[in-house]
């Protein structure tokens, strides 16, 4: 079996799992989790969501750190659990993580120009995927300067829209109560997502027993805290109602903060952002249908490794086309639902695998503990997602589920 290149250290797996996060938190979901949690409901929301995400990413860690290769629970499901989990695991990701990159390029039409967003779309996925073609290596180097960028833009707007928070925003009542709640916090796990990169890379990682438990956290821990310090400025700058209604929370910050000549940067950042995110995404997606190639569930053609690049280039040019075919009739909105709702399961399975693991005496918070929380935590966010999204997601699992049936039954002895 070919391997694939170890080529990251810490800092470039903490890099792309930050481009893995960075923007679809910020520039996509706080709206929608704004309409239905109210503004000190998106707060607890966003807790909650990134606590579960913490207890996923040490469950992740661990397992990534035992299984050093690619395809992430679907290794672990199949390893720790059975081949059905394992697969059911892989097939989520896939699906969802399509979804979610169609999401991102639409996202970043959108934002460059909005008459075009389609035809600007196809050419952002085209031009990721020559670079993820190029080798892991150039996908670092892309994604930190894509990094950089990013953090330089939402630092401005910031610091632009600090002195104008209003306590008064921040503390207004909301009457949606706890589903509302949850709801929102499904929605607001898709920005947190991104970690998973770094394990689904796991066969590029150097050491990957020491830098993967290393990375995971300091990814998860930076943007948390950047995306509650966002937050809380759209929330006392614009106020619930008002965020929920703009699909650009952040121009709509700079400019009622009284500097709408900062509009263009904010948008031009918000496209280099989502970017980023679709430059891992893509990568990722690619690393789990080749580990699903690998054992025939999806098709053996996909197991490819570039003789030079050592990149799965038949997995990434596959993905590629499907991405494409979705951004020609794709929804944001509802990518997002989708694939937040496929991917709660995803790392519901994460956790049941690390259940099966012994304990950790080296966390002061038992490791079991953590597992079971995110495992309960994934299922209730994933069943208090928006209805259509409920439906789609497990609609299509079942399928996958059903396909795999059909498969086993086939296959010869």
């Amino acid at each position: 079996m070919e391997q694939l290149a170890r080529r990251l250290g810490v800092p470039d797996a903490v890099v792309i799992g930050l481009g893995s996060m960075l923007g679809a938190g910020v520039f996509v979901v706080f709206a929608p989790a704004a309409a239905t949690a109210g503004g000190v409901g998106l707060l607890v929301a966003l807790a909650v969501a990134g606590f579960i995400a913490y207890c996923n990413a040490t469950s992740s860690a661990r397992l990534a750190a035992r299984y050093p290769e690619s395809g992430g629970t679907y290794v672990y499901g199949r390893e720790r659990l059975h081949p059905f989990a394992g697969f059911l695991a892989g097939w989520g990701f896939v699906v969802g993580k399509t979804a979610s990159c169609a999401a991102m390029a639409l996202t970043v039409g959108a934002y460059l120009w909005p008459g075009r967003a389609r035809l600007v779309a196809v050419l952002a996925v085209v031009a990721v995927t020559v670079v993820n073609l190029r080798g892991i290596g150039k996908t670092a180097a892309a994604t930190r300067v894509l990094v950089a960028v990013v953090l330089t833009v939402l630092a401005v707007v910031a610091v632009t829209g600090a002195p104008q928070v209003a306590a008064d925003r921040l503390t207004a009542p909301a009457d949606l109560g706890v589903g509302g709640v949850l709801t929102a916090a499904g929605l607001l796990f898709f920005a947190f997502a991104g970690y998973a990169r770094i394990a689904t890379l796991g066969e590029e990682v150097r050491d990957p027993e020491r830098t993967i438990p290393r990375a995971v956290p300091l990814a998860l821990g930076a943007v948390l805290a950047i995306y509650l310090t966002l937050a809380v400025v759209a929330l006392g700058v614009l106020g619930a109602d008002r965020l929920a209604s703009t699909d650009a929370p952040l121009v709509e910050v700079v400019t009622a903060a009284g500097h709408p000549g900062l509009a263009w940067l904010v948008r031009a950042g918000a496209a280099v952002a989502v970017t980023g995110v679709l430059l891992s995404l893509l990568a990722g997606v690619g690393r789990t249908s080749l580990a699903m190639a690998r054992r025939r569930d999806l098709p053996g053609a996909l197991a490819a490794v570039h003789p030079r690049h050592r990149v799965p280039h038949r997995a990434e040019l596959a993905v590629a086309a499907v991405v494409v075919a979705v951004v020609a009739v794709g929804d944001v909105r509802g990518a997002i639902g989708f694939s937040s709702c496929t991917v709660l399961v995803y790392y519901a399975i994460t956790n049941a695998a690390a259940l099966t693991l012994g304990p950790d005496p080296a966390r002061r918070v038992p490791a079991r503990l953590l597992a079971a929380l995110g495992l309960v935590g994934c299922l209730v966010l994933a069943v208090n997602l928006p209805l259509p999204s409920v439906l789609a997601g497990f609609g299509v699992l079942a399928l996958g589920a059903l396909g795999y049936a059909i498969r086993r039954r086939l296959r010869p002895a």
